[in-house]
Order: C-alpha cells, then sequence, then structure tokens
C-alpha cells in the first residue's frame, strides 16, 4: 500500500488542530508541509513556528518539503522545528551533495525534489545518498492543479534509475493527486501520495484517505 501523505497547505488555516486532529485519526502516514518562500515559487506558505506547531499536534511523520532559495541557510530551524524528512529541491540547490549531507548530518532523512521540467538523470549522483525523491507533477507553487501527465513515464525512469543503484529511496508524487489518478501513479512506481485538496475538500477526508491506502500496484 503507498504512503499516504496528507498536504497541510489544502488545510483550514482557521482550524488547524481540527485538521489535524481528522489527520491523527484517518489511516494517514505523513504530514505533507510545503514552506514556501515567495522568491523560489511565487507563493508563500508558512516557515519553522508553523512545522513546530504540528510537530506538536502529532506522532506522524512530518515531512518538510522545502520550496525556497538557499535552503541550507535553514536546515537546522527546520530540524529543530520538528521534520523528520527535509526535501530540497535540486534546482535551489547549488552544492546538492553538500546539502544532502548536511540534513543527513542531523541525523534526519534527506528528500531531494524534482520539478516537472528537471530530468531524472540529475539525481545520479545522490540518489544512493537519499531516502526520498519528491517529483513535482504540478509546477510548484500553487495548490488545486492538474497533474501534469508526462509525470508518468518519469516515475518508470526514477524507479529503474533506483533499483539499477541498489538505492533506497522512496518516489513521493506531489500534486494533482486524485483517486482517479493515484492508481496509475503507484502502478508506474511510486511509493508516497501527497494530496492536498484531494483530501481537505472530501466531503469524507477519511473515506478518501483509506481509499488511497488501498490502491494497489
Amino acid at each position: 500500500m503507498p504512503i499516504v501523505a496528507p498536504s497541510l497547505l489544502s488545510a483550514n488555516f482557521l482550524n488547524l488542530q481540527a485538521d489535524c486532529d481528522l489527520l491523527n485519526k484517518s489511516e494517514a502516514d505523513w504530514y505533507h508541509l510545503d514552506v514556501m518562500d515567495g522568491n523560489f515559487v511565487p507563493n508563500i506558505s508558512f516557515g519553522p513556528m508553523l512545522i513546530q506547531f504540528f510537530r506538536k499536534a502529532t506522532a506522524k511523520t512530518c515531512d518538510v518539503h522545502l520550496m525556497i532559495e538557499k535552503p541550507e541557510r535553514y536546515l537546522t530551524a527546520f530540524k529543530e522545528a520538528g521534520a523528520d524528512i527535509i526535501t530540497v529541491h535540486a534546482e535551489a540547490c547549488i552544492h546538492l551533495h553538500r546539502t544532502v549531507q548536511q540534513i543527513k548530518e542531523m541525523g534526519i532523512k534527506a528528500g531531494v525534489a524534482l520539478n516537472p521540467h528537471t530530468p531524472v538523470a540529475t539525481l545520479s549522483n545522490v540518489i544512493k545518498e537519499i531516502e526520498l525523491v519528491c517529483l513535482m507533477s504540478v509546477n510548484p507553487g500553487f495548490g488545486g492543479q492538474q497533474f501534469i501527465p508526462s509525470t508518468l513515464p518519469k516515475i518508470t525512469e526514477l524507479k529503474k534509475l533506483i533499483t539499477e543503484s541498489d538505492s533506497s529511496a522512496l518516489i513521493e508524487i506531489d500534486g494533482g493527486v486524485t483517486l482517479d489518478n493515484a492508481p496509475a501513479i503507484v502502478k508506474a512506481g511510486a511509493d508516497v501520495l501527497v494530496a492536498g485538496n484531494t483530501v481537505f475538500k472530501s466531503k469524507e477526508p477519511l473515506a478518501t484517505i483509506a481509499s488511497l491506502k488501498r490502491i494497489a500496484s
């Protein structure tokens, strides 16, 4: 079964405690926390202070996705805020291997995200060093976008790289994941489904999460 990681970016920020309580009693595995700086992406979300809140509100894995420039400057702050996984964008890191090593030296898991236009081969020299690859299946910056179909062959290509490199990295898909396209995404080789609007705009979010959990490859 895939790991389900609802994106709190789509939660009700006037009542975050209620949405955290909802996720805690659901079959969701992770909290996916999107950090945006208004520079790397054209939107601003939240920073370490809210990560601290989420960490206090759950015992589930806090998967922190940094869509920010120069992420190496803020790794310690997000680790101290309670991140279990920190994912940085390959496009934002001049020295990607060094940034990955910084994360791992803090004793937490390292992930690397790729924008839709960035080739999988970008990861060839770090794939054995990381625990997670986040493939953006929309252009990053806003929730509610439609899934980019060319992500499916990209998942297959990444799975091949992971297998041939003897890497243990999980493949996470972020953007436009729905109950309709999730079976094809999992069949292509994805391990982690990030779902924002699909969960939080659902009339039955607990049932939606349970359905995502039961999608088989």
